[in-house]
């Protein structure tokens, strides 16, 4: 054979081998090792404590009293009957019995109601022979809460003088305030006059006078 034929075979073998089994040499990579897989410990727990049941005793079946709190004082009420306060009532004085010298008569019944009322031979002023003459003649005294307030005002009264000469009976005709009639019929009832004439005697008279309330005059 030829000797360039024999030397192209054996290359052509060589090259097959290294084909089939390239890594042959000293190059050859290491054989494969099986990675450690990490082992996992798994740890034991300690026994967990078990809650204590808790026995809850049976209510016994007993009936409930309805017991209610007796009411405080805040709660009822006071009541005070109609007669907790018995007013006696006075009697009327006997008809023999005159009012004390002095004494205020005020009308308790509606003006003119009885005015003049049981006065024999009552006469107008205005009919007189000779009219009655003042001898005492004080002025009203000023209520204190008008005066306070600085109010003025005026009541007329009319009245009746008796043959002695005393104011018997009062009546308010009109006035500017009802606060000033009281005082103005007071100090009326207090007046004393020289009665008038009729016929040449002392008679009973019918007069009015309106009475003034100023506060200039009450400083």
């Amino acid at each position: 054979m030829n000797k360039d034929l024999i030397v192209g075979l054996l290359v052509s073998v060589a090259v097959h081998l290294i084909a089939i089994n390239p890594f042959s040499g000293k190059n050859a990579p290491p054989k494969h090792v099986a990675e450690k897989k990490d082992e996992v410990v798994q740890m034991e727990m300690p026994p967990l404590d078990q809650d204590e049941e808790k026995k809850v005793e049976e209510l016994q079946d007993e009936p409930m009293e309805n017991v209610l709190a007796p009411p405080s004082l805040i709660d009822l009420p006071p009541v005070v009957p109609v007669n907790a306060f018995p007013q006696p009532l006075q009697p009327p004085p006997p008809p023999s019995m005159t009012a004390a010298k002095g004494a205020i008569n005020i009308p308790v019944n509606p003006p003119g109601a009885n005015f003049g009322k049981g006065i024999k031979d009552l006469f107008d002023i205005n009919n007189l022979d000779q009219k009655p003459v003042a001898r005492v003649q004080n002025p009203p005294q000023y209520p204190y809460e008008m005066s306070r307030a600085g109010i003025s005002g005026e009541v007329a009264v009319e009245f009746i003088i008796n043959s002695s000469g005393d104011v018997v009976d009062t009546r308010v005709i009109r006035s500017s305030h009802r606060e000033f009639e009281v005082p103005a019929m007071q100090a009326v009832q207090k007046w004393k006059f020289k009665p008038g004439r009729k016929g040449g005697k002392a008679v009973a008279t019918k007069a009015s006078q309106l009475i003034e309330f100023n506060l200039e005059d009450n400083k």
